[in-house]
């Protein structure tokens, strides 16, 4: 009897995989050969998703309906990540935004916006770099936001959180990289996801040619990721705003802010 020469099936698990840039990643990701864990809240639609993939690539696709801003539901998601078959490839997307000014928020909902957007990655990260640390060998990438570079949708917290993720993955990814292991911020600027309609966020005055589709961020950020970036930042228009938000003066950017999410009255 010989051993089976065929190598064993790379497996990612991605969070907020229903929808958007998750299910995006989900596509591409199964289509080059990666057996999967979806995660969402929706599990018809995951499970739709997850038969499609199948029979579309033939892979393995299991689905894990949680809530990631509950602690059970990222206690769901860290026993899956420490468990066997292995995880090589943890991509952290679920988020959500609010479309109420921070001054008239409830409380609630802003803390729900950390818990899934902050707190979630923390936990879900820290579950998966574990066992990546003991093979040497594995990848988590964090879906960030160019917003996290600067403040520009005033009064929301959106941006905050998503600047607390991209410092997050940028500092694991110095203190990892020495063990096998990388960790990557993806910061997307918009992007056609239906992500804003669901949150009742008007965007009508954000031009077209502003707009990414979502498969076209996952690609560049595998691009990135194979030329060992810690920060990708998808399509060059996104990469000279990013700019502008790091060093044009913060007069000028709030002048020019279209983002009106946070705003009272706005």
């Amino acid at each position: 009897m010989t051993d089976d020469p065929r190598p064993a099936p790379r497996r990612a698990l991605i969070t907020g995989a229903s929808l958007g840039i998750g299910e995006a990643f989900a596509r591409r990701l199964a289509a080059d050969g990666w057996d999967l864990v979806l995660v969402a809240r929706d599990a018809g639609r995951l499970d739709a998703t997850a038969a499609e993939l199948t029979g579309r690539h033939g892979r393995r696709v299991e689905t894990i309906s949680a809530d990631l801003s509950t602690d059970d539901g990222c206690a769901t998601v860290e026993r899956r990540l420490a468990a066997d078959p292995p995880i090589e490839l943890l991509v952290n997307n679920a988020g959500i935004s609010l479309n109420t000014p921070f001054v008239r928020s409830a409380v609630q909902d802003e803390a729900r916006l950390l818990r899934l957007n902050v707190l979630a990655v923390l936990r879900l990260t820290h579950a998966a770099l574990g066992p990546m640390i003991e093979r040497a060998s594995g990848t988590v990438i964090n879906v960030s936001s160019v917003a996290g570079f600067g403040v520009p949708m005033p009064g929301s917290t959106y941006s905050a959180s998503k600047a607390w993720v991209t410092n997050f993955s940028e500092s694991i990814a110095l203190s990892v990289a020495p063990l096998g292991v990388r960790v990557m911020a993806l910061c997307p600027g918009y992007t056609r996801t239906g992500y804003h309609e669901r949150a009742g966020i008007d965007m009508s005055r954000t031009p077209r040619w502003m707009w990414l589709r979502a498969d076209e961020v996952v690609d560049e950020g595998l691009r990135d990721l194979r030329k060992g970036k810690l920060v990708s930042v998808p399509s060059w228009k996104y990469k000279l705003a990013v700019a502008g938000l790091r060093h044009a003066p913060r007069r000028l950017l709030r002048g020019v802010s279209r983002d009106n999410r946070g705003r009272v009255g706005g």
